[in-house]
């Protein structure tokens, strides 16, 4: 895994510096100047859909939660999966451990951070097929939709075969079992170290819980669709304005790339590709495009680098007392 992901990272880099060498690193200079301080404006914007999302997590989780502390670990999960070569899953490991430290039961944290990525893939599902109906909609591009609509179905049977594991497979009971024969671990000794029934157990406990799971699901549509505007208004200031469709369209697809190619850190030259293709249909040129990427790069490292800060000032002070 360590191998494939720093694979990766040199191939994204590769990508990123020879399509910038191709369309000329004066010419995205220039649009990016031609904006200017605004962009900086990204940062800020950026925690009106993160509290959006933090708002269909806290739906799930048991119990009183403060939603400054969520916002909180919040930030931190995105900034790990963002900016640290973890494959992007390491932001969950780390929420689970950030919560279980706020005070919860680590089985429910755990559950709840499991259950909440599950219906993030469904609701970027919803995402990628609203993002294609823009798509097709304002382009001639009929010709892709039986590819689009080819990789949807492929992506729905995987996305349920996901959800009907995590909701009656026991993965992690199963993985307990195996642990115990493996270590040769009594029942409970691994019970301490594993807890998979009582993991699986709170799961499905929260699958039952559907009111529960379509306000987070409401919730992390709503965060998607406004976090559409960091797109939009990138394009406007960077002076090549498109309608929120359009928007809409760049930010699902491209999302969805990031999320097909998770092994890539940061999605490094995924993101730039993913635009890229998308604008081309758009009638959006290849500079304008890596401008737009180079403009969203920036805000997640001026937003995640001081979560990363404070998450290892905070994991420092524990060690400390320790």
């Amino acid at each position: 895994m360590k191998i494939a992901i720093r694979v990766a990272l040199i191939l994204g880099l590769g990508v990123i510096i020879l399509l910038i060498a191709r369309e000329g690193a004066q010419a995205i200079l220039s649009l990016l100047s031609r904006a200017g301080w605004v962009l900086f404006l990204l940062v800020p914007l950026h925690a009106l859909p993160l509290l959006l999302d933090v708002l269909g997590w806290r739906a799930l989780i048991a119990g009183r939660s403060r939603l400054t502390a969520l916002f909180f670990i919040a930030c931190i999960r995105e900034a790990v999966n963002r900016l640290l070569p973890l494959g992007s899953v390491g932001g969950e490991l780390v929420g689970i451990r950030l919560l279980a430290q706020q005070g919860f039961d680590g089985t429910m944290a755990a559950a709840s951070v499991i259950v909440e990525l599950a219906v993030t893939l469904a609701t970027q599902y919803l995402f990628v097929v609203l993002g294609v109906v823009c798509l097709l909609r304002l382009t001639d591009a009929m010709r892709l939709s039986g590819g689009l609509l080819l990789g949807l179905c492929a992506s729905l049977l995987l996305l349920a075969l996901f959800i009907a594991l995590l909701r009656n497979g026991a993965i992690f009971g199963r993985i307990e079992r195996v642990a115990q024969r493996l270590l040769g671990l009594n029942t409970q000794a691994s019970s301490v170290l594993f807890q998979g029934s009582r993991l699986d157990a709170a799961i499905r406990e929260l699958f039952a819980a559907h009111g529960r799971l379509a306000r987070t699901l409401l919730w992390q549509f709503a965060g998607l669709v406004v976090g559409c505007a960091e797109t939009w208004l990138a394009l406007r200031w960077l002076g090549h304005p498109v309608g929120f469709a359009a928007a809409l369209a760049l930010e699902s697809l491209t999302q969805a790339a990031r999320h097909l190619f998770f092994l890539v850190p940061a999605g490094l030259g995924v993101q730039e590709a993913g635009l890229i293709g998308v604008g081309h249909v758009l009638g959006i040129g290849t500079d304008v495009a890596i401008a737009l990427s180079l403009a969203k790069r920036m805000r997640e490292i001026l937003f995640g680098l001081p979560a990363l800060v404070a998450w290892q000032w905070i994991e420092g002070r524990r060690g400390l007392r320790s």
